[in-house]
């Protein structure tokens, strides 16, 4: 069976932990709109995607 040798400290085990935070979803201001849409994604308002049509634009009702 394993058994740890010694204490682990606070530090090495805040260390470890560090990984396990949530961090807020990034955005990006798009170039064509001004809006902000994620990165490495499609926008779906315009079909766009890195100067590019990729998808058809739904008309507006």
């Amino acid at each position: 069976m394993a058994v740890p040798k010694k204490k682990v400290s606070r530090m090495k085990r805040g260390q470890r932990r560090s990984a396990d935070a949530l961090a807020a979803p990034t955005y990006i201001e798009d170039k064509n709109t001004g809006e902000l849409r994620r990165p490495h994604h499609i926008d779906l308002k315009t079909g766009m995607y890195r100067g590019r049509q990729v998808l058809a634009v739904k008309a507006a009702e």
